[in-house]
């Protein structure tokens, strides 16, 4: 495998490896599913061969329960990976300059379609709604109005099992960032739920934020979140996938700022960066699927880092292309997509990963 360095820009004062703080882009990132055990080595060449010398320099990978968890092995899922399978992704990266931010879901998204995941499988005292029943058919919208079930962030032993795998997980990849995932977050402070009825449901998410921040600010690590649960999806008219239409868009206002927001929008570019940089928060935005969108969340991105003042500029961290299919199915196709090829969500992001790049290669002076 060859070796590329990726220059790393590192923001001093106004400027950024001697370019002014418009010109550089210091995330320029992926978030994708870690790959299954038989994938690992194709994917370090992947690494090496292709994300490397596009100037990628982060990557989030979704590992979930997909780790062999020494701390609480009953939570391990089907196909996990060794030890010896992260220590191959994390060499590759660190030779290469990228970091790597492990995610694991936290709060939300504690099931999915017809089954709950390991957590809630394994600890179903844990579960926010026990009385809502998982449907034998899963179908949207149905009569629970279901969409992924979160655990109670009141339990007394809920974090401490958690705690359990994020330490470890960052551990081993020598992360110094994590993903606490907290996107799309609809039961919360459930009316039956004993410990959560009642609750500001704004106040329950960012006490939730603020535990896990806490926890990693301890060991000098940062936590990073998507960012639609602080949006209020009724003013904005957003809705309640992008944004909240449950109130927990005033935790934005209670959280720390420097817990690092991921800001994603699918189908239009809402310009909603510039309500967390001038929040305080430092911002990444996260597009999916319309090459057409990321190409016009890059360009509003320049634009404002270039005319915004010095102390707002400085939040707007860069891009990262989402992908929500498996690593597999993005590895097999990604020579072959270009802009006739795109006929689904898998081959949308493949295209707009592929464009975004170009983009910011083009518009920020980007080299390796």
């Amino acid at each position: 495998m060859r070796f590329i360095s990726v220059i790393i820009l590192s923001v001093i004062g106004l400027q950024v490896a001697g370019q002014t703080i418009s010109d550089s882009m210091p995330v320029r990132g992926l978030c994708i599913a870690a790959p299954n055990p038989d994938m690992v080595d194709v994917f370090v060449d992947f690494i090496d061969d292709e994300l490397a010398p596009l100037g990628l320099n982060t990557l989030v990978l979704r590992v979930d329960f997909q780790y062999e968890y020494e701390s609480h092995p009953e939570l391990r899922g089907e196909e996990v990976l060794t030890k010896t399978d992260v220590e191959k992704i994390a060499d590759i990266c660190r030779e290469h300059g990228i970091d790597v931010i492990p995610q694991i879901n936290l709060l939300g998204h504690q099931s999915w379609h017809t089954k709950v995941t390991k957590l809630l499988e394994v600890y179903p005292e844990f579960d926010e709604t026990p009385h809502v029943e998982m449907p034998e058919e899963y179908k949207w919208p149905n009569e629970d109005g279901l969409y992924c079930k979160s655990y109670c962030p009141l339990h007394p032993d809920v974090h401490e099992i958690v705690f359990a795998l994020v330490d470890e997980v960052m551990d081993a990849f020598g992360a110094s960032a994590f993903h606490a995932g907290m996107d799309e977050v609809f039961y919360l402070g459930d009316d039956k739920c004993p410990r959560c009825s009642g609750r500001d449901k704004a106040e329950l998410f960012a006490m939730e934020v603020t535990k896990i921040r806490n926890h990693l600010a301890a060991s000098d690590r940062e936590l990073w979140i998507w960012g639609d649960r602080l949006i209020d999806g009724k003013t904005t008219g957003i809705g309640l996938w992008e944004a909240s239409m449950n109130n927990t868009h005033r935790a934005v206002d209670l959280i720390p700022k420097d817990v690092v927001i991921c800001d994603w929008h699918y189908e239009r570019p809402e310009p909603t960066a510039v309500y967390f940089a001038m929040k305080g928060f430092r911002v990444v935005t996260c597009p999916w699927r319309r090459a057409e969108v990321a190409l016009q969340q890059v360009e509003d991105w320049r634009r404002i880092r270039q005319n915004a003042h010095p102390e707002i500029a400085k939040n707007y961290l860069g891009m990262m292309q989402t992908v929500w299919s498996g690593m597999d199915g993005f590895l097999e196709k990604y020579e072959d997509v270009d802009a006739q090829d795109v006929e689904d969500s898998l081959t949308g992001s493949i295209w707009s990963f592929k464009q975004l790049f170009e983009a910011m290669k083009k518009n920020f002076h980007i080299t390796q």
